[in-house]
């Protein structure tokens, strides 16, 4: 998608509204875009009806957004000659999708206000609303961050976690972005919703013994030793549009879908949350939610660093 020209006059009144630092708030756009809420919401809830596993990629865009120094947009940055995006990074690779939701979005916040809404905020709250329109908790999302002026590939190739993890590599991975073991397991939750392609559930319908032998025998069914890479399976093959406990029910009954999903119940000590989960979902909405407010706040970019992108896959 195109990018609207730039005015020096926009760039001027944007500088003006936007300047302020340090903490988010999620009234920042109040009066600088007092729409961009309901332009964003619109945008998931036209997205999600037109494809409905999208939203799920929404999310995780979020997530992987995130745990690259942090909530700055620098997934949704193509290749340049001075730095290779994080779109070709192994946990991203042929898996991250969403982006012309992005782009769509973005268009539709810069006709309203230009130069005055983030990507990086976008994907914020493009992840709330996903959850809320399948059913999910809400919470207030914190806005006021600013957008990486590069990405990096290498850092999302060490910090993503990956479906091959067990929990000492989950509990790692999360800790060096300042999220806690619980916060591990409840956002892991996101996994209520979305698919996976056979090549990241293969190893574990194949090798490993954590898991339903009729499970595992129904997907072998669908995803052979070899071929079929890109063949899809429901991370929760009960409610796979509907954002609720079953993940953590389908834990109990060795029914997880990746190597990683079902370390999470495997007798240790994320046993406990698990069974919390599965029985009352309301606590897990109620973590999960404060789980991402968390995961949000992780290092975003405010004040007089980074910019506001014009269009979300590239600098200004």
């Amino acid at each position: 998608m195109a990018c609207g020209n730039f005015y020096f006059l926009l760039l001027i009144v944007f500088v003006v509204a936007q300047s302020g630092h340090g903490q988010l708030s999620p009234n920042f756009y109040s009066s600088s875009c007092p729409n961009a809420l309901s332009i964003v919401k619109q945008g998931v809830a036209k997205a999600i009806k037109n494809e409905a596993r999208v939203g799920a990629s929404l999310l995780r865009l979020h997530f992987h957004d995130c745990f690259v120094n942090g909530c700055d947009g620098s997934i949704l940055l193509d290749d340049t000659s001075t730095f290779t995006g994080e779109k070709t990074a192994i946990p991203n690779n042929n898996s991250v999708r969403g982006f012309e939701v992005v782009d769509q979005i973005k268009a539709n916040l810069e006709k309203a206000c230009p130069g005055i809404v983030s990507c990086a905020d976008i994907l914020a709250l493009i992840a709330r609303d996903a959850v809320v329109y399948y059913g999910g908790p809400t919470w207030k999302v914190g806005l006021g961050r600013r957008d990486s002026l590069t990405a990096n590939r290498s850092a999302a190739n060490a910090f993503i976690p990956q479906p091959s993890f067990n929990l000492s590599n989950l509990t790692s991975s999360f800790a060096a972005v300042g999220l806690s073991f619980k916060d591990m397991v409840v956002l892991s939750g996101a996994h209520t919703v979305g698919f996976a392609r056979c090549t990241s559930f293969r190893p574990h319908i194949y090798n490993d013994t954590n898991i339903d032998a009729s499970f595992a025998k129904l997907l072998q069914n669908k995803c052979p030793r070899s071929g079929s890479d890109n063949v899809l399976q429901p991370l929760d093959y009960q409610t796979r549009f509907q954002f609720d406990d079953k993940y953590y029910q389908n834990l109990l009954v060795k029914k997880g879908l990746l190597h990683s999903d079902q370390q999470l119940y495997n007798g240790n000590k994320a046993d406990s949350y698990v069974k919390i989960y599965a029985m009352k979902q309301g606590e897990f909405f109620k973590e999960f939610a404060r789980s991402m407010i968390k995961m949000g706040n992780i290092k975003p970019l405010t004040g007089s660093n980074g910019e506001i992108r014009r269009c979300c896959h590239k600098t200004n």
